[in-house]
Order: structure tokens, then sequence, then C-alpha cells
């Protein structure tokens, strides 16, 4: 599987040229790096040529890293049913990259990136219906940004008096608790609720 990944990493980069801006072979997957400009060619290409015919469209995704200048990384995965190969592609963004929609190459990514712009806030130019997905109407912050808060902003009930749905700030009725993270198999020092008997 190796030699057939960097077999396709030294055909691509003979093809794509300055549009690939690196490609790695680590744990047995092919890692591509693409600019943000670039990526609709570079899909185009990869879902069009023989010897690649990536076609079936897998999934993105985004991921933060909050202490780069560009936080996110937006990554594709694409199969080649033909060639039996999978590979993966990242492109670098911050909070202002307008990366341009995959749609147009392959239609099933528009419900990813509708799900990656409201979990990360990363924005796709070119979207044909951008809006959130996942979250509730009016919900403020993007949730799987590393620093958005575990506890969130709002707390959602429905107020029986109101007879209708009311979102309040959150209050935490106890405060966060320690946990003594000790192995199972070790067990802890002190005795539980329940096991008096246990460590007779």
């Amino acid at each position: 599987m190796s030699e057939a990944l960097n077999d396709l990493s030294a055909y691509l980069t003979e093809k794509l040229g300055r549009r690939l801006g690196g490609a790695v072979v680590a744990y047995g997957e092919l890692t591509l790096s693409v600019e943000a400009s670039d990526i609709v060619d570079v899909l185009t290409f990869l879902k069009n040529d023989v010897q690649c015919q990536f076609v079936s469209f897998i999934d993105i995704s985004g991921v933060d890293y909050p202490a780069r200048a560009k936080r996110f990384d937006v990554v594709y995965h694409l199969l080649s049913p033909r060639q039996n190969l999978r590979v993966r592609i990242k492109v670098e963004a911050d909070e202002q990259t307008m990366v341009p929609s995959a749609t147009a190459v392959y239609p099933g990514a528009d419900w990813f990136e509708r799900e990656t712009y409201d979990l990360y806030g990363i924005l796709f130019s070119g979207h044909p219906d951008l809006r959130r997905i996942l979250t509730d109407y009016g919900f403020e912050g993007h949730p799987l940004r590393k620093d958005f808060p575990l506890t969130g902003f709002v707390e959602v009930r429905y107020d029986d008096e109101a007879k209708r749905v009311v979102y309040e700030p959150v209050e935490l009725k106890q405060e966060f608790r320690n946990f003594d993270f000790l192995s199972p198999w070790e067990g802890t020092d002190y005795v539980l609720p329940g096991d008096e008997k246990a460590k007779q």
C-alpha cells in the first residue's frame, strides 16, 4: 500500500506542480497540502484524472489550532474505488479566509461545508446555502473551537408558565468537581459509598 501511495505522491507532485504545497506519506495515508485558492483545481484534477479517479467524496472537517496565525485546517478525505486508495487534502485558513466551496466538483460537499462553518466558523465562498446546520437558530459562537467555553453561553429549557422554550445565561448549580483519575484497577484510597464491606 505504501508503495502505491509513494507512486501517487510522486505523480501528483509532477502533475500539480506549484499548486501542491507538499505531499507526505505517514501512517499509511497520503496527505496533500494545498493553498485555499487552489483547492477547487486540485479536487477537479483528483476526480477527473485517469491515474487518480478520486470520485468518492468522503468527508470535510475542520481542525482548530488557536496558537497558529492561520488557526484552522480544512481537511478533505477522498476515495478512489478504481485505484483502491484514499487521500487527505489539507487547507490552512483563518477566521477571514474564504475557502472556495467544493460543491461544484463534489455536490455532496454541501452539508459537510455547512457543518464545518457551523462548528468552526470557517467560511466557504461560492457555497449555495452557507448557514448553520446542527446548532439552534440564533446560536452564538462555534462550539468546536478550542476557545469555546465548555458550559456554552446559554441554556435552553421549556418554561411551563410561558408555554415556550426560553434561553437563559448559563448558571452552574454546583462548583466544578475534582476527579482523582486513578486507574480503575488500582482503586481509590477512600471508601466509595456502598463499598463499605468490600475492603474488609
